[in-house]
């Protein structure tokens, strides 16, 4: 068995190793692997070589495997003798970068401004990728542990053949531990160990009120627009604090930790005038309640508007669902309530547009452990145990597939990352202590 490296020289190893790490990672972010639908396929594909050439000369046996035309990265360095294994997970596609006028800087050639990388998938999440081989790379491809990889490429999808991956390949990624990294530290330089998501559940509502369009002056008074009945239905998904006003739905609390208002406006760049809504701490807010958000309208442009009134209209709701609530009643409550608040007697057709489950892990035992001694070491600071308002349903899936594994779910994002957004970005520093952290990660949990 190879000798445990001692902590500084992990420190010193990752260090050296930061130049060519920032070379993988922007080789990663200049590939645009857009798993949407409509968006050009070969990418992945690319996506895909670039990330198993990278694990490759980690030191990893690795291979190129596809369902359904997807393709996804597996690894594996054998476990030394008596020693655990552990099966790190990342995902090389990347959301579509929206409006490329809202960017500062061209979203698929990266670009460092202050300490910070901007560009897709800098920090959601081709960095999870780059901390695996990173991790594994201090070791010279000797890990005290054995390592099993999965890199898939459609999470940004939804991860729709996760399941058939995990059935088909379920043996070559059974594990002791599982690290997602898919998730982000709770500030730049504090480290953070998600242990609660919130669900989704989402739909799209149409509203009709007539066969056709017709003249708004000649017309418009005793006959209703689409528009507007949509518009009133949608504001009745909120009461007047802004609170989620679908009934049945699950209420939890969280640990409100050191949160303040005025830390959370900054981070999301809220206007001065602009009110917080709900009622409750503010993480109880964002983890253990309900958010209802109206993703899209589809509705006349403003510059395809006449003087009519509007037909139809439908609109994309989503609503996040905290821990304990189950994935398919919410669904079902968000839709009984938008038929019930439906005025003036206009027709409704409600499509369910796909759920994700909310999950709680334990956040105990030896992986656990292991896991904050070495974040302490790497960041110089205890990790926080925090939650997610977001929704990341694989983590059902693995803790299905994997029942007696520990499941711990980390990333080097933090709440400046932008991700899904434009301006998207990583800390270089992070990807550097996260690094760290995994790699010594492997070694306190070969030898607890």
């Amino acid at each position: 068995m190879k000798t445990r490296a001692p902590a500084g020289a992990l420190r010193d190893r990752i260090s050296e190793l930061m130049p060519e790490l920032r070379t993988d990672l922007e080789a990663l972010v200049r590939i645009p692997s857009i798993s949407h639908p409509g968006h050009d396929p070969s990418q992945l594909g690319r996506s895909a070589a670039a990330t198993e050439k990278i694990l490759r000369s980690a030191g990893c046996d690795t291979k190129i495997v596809e369902i359904e035309g997807v393709p996804a990265v597996l690894g594996q360095i054998r476990a030394p003798a008596g020693a655990p294994t552990v099966l790190l997970y990342a995902h090389h596609d990347v959301q579509p970068t929206g409006a490329r006028e809202l960017w500062h800087s061209d979203p698929f050639e990266p670009t460092e401004k202050n300490g910070r990388l901007f560009g897709r998938g800098t920090s959601d999440d081709k960095c999870g990728v780059v901390i695996h081989a990173g991790a594994i790379r201090a070791h010279d491809g000797q890990t005290p542990v054995g390592v099993r990889i999965f890199v898939e490429g459609e999470e940004e999808w939804g991860s729709p053949n996760l399941a058939k991956f995990l059935e088909r390949y379920g043996d070559e990624l059974r594990a002791d531990a599982v690290i997602l990294a898919d998730s982000g530290n709770w500030r730049a330089g504090q480290p953070g160990l998600t242990i609660s998501l919130r669900g989704i559940v989402a739909c799209d509502v149409e509203i009709r009120t007539l066969d056709h369009a017709v003249h708004s002056g000649e017309f418009g008074g005793p006959v209703p627009d689409a528009l507007t009945v949509l518009a009133k239905t949608l504001a009745t998904l909120h009461d007047e604090k802004g609170n989620v006003a679908v009934s049945g739905i699950a209420k939890g609390k969280a640990d409100p930790l050191d949160l303040t208002e005025e830390e959370l406006r900054e981070q999301v760049g809220m206007r001065p005038g602009v009110r917080l809504i709900g009622e409750g701490g503010i993480t109880d807010r964002m983890w253990m309640k309900p958010a209802v958000s109206i993703l899209g309208i589809d509705a006349p442009r403003l510059t395809e508007s006449t003087n009519q009134l509007v037909p139809s209209a439908k609109a994309r709701v989503s609503m996040r669902i905290p821990p304990g609530q189950d994935a398919d009643a919410a669904m079902k409550a968000l839709a009984d309530h938008l038929r019930a608040h439906v005025p003036w007697g206009a027709e409704v057709t409600i499509t369910p547009r796909g759920a994700g489950k909310p999950y709680k892990l334990a956040g105990e035992g030896s992986a656990y452990d292991a896991m904050r001694r070495a974040m302490k070491e790497a960041f110089g600071r205890d990790p926080v145990f925090m939650g997610a308002g977001g929704t990341i349903p694989f983590v059902a899936d693995f803790a299905k597939a994997f029942p007696k594994a520990t499941l711990l779910l980390t990333g080097a994002g933090d709440p400046f990352s932008n991700a899904h957004s434009e301006d998207e970005s990583l800390d270089l520093k992070d990807l550097e202590r996260s690094t760290l952290a995994e790699a010594l990660f492997f070694e306190y949990l070969a030898a607890p």
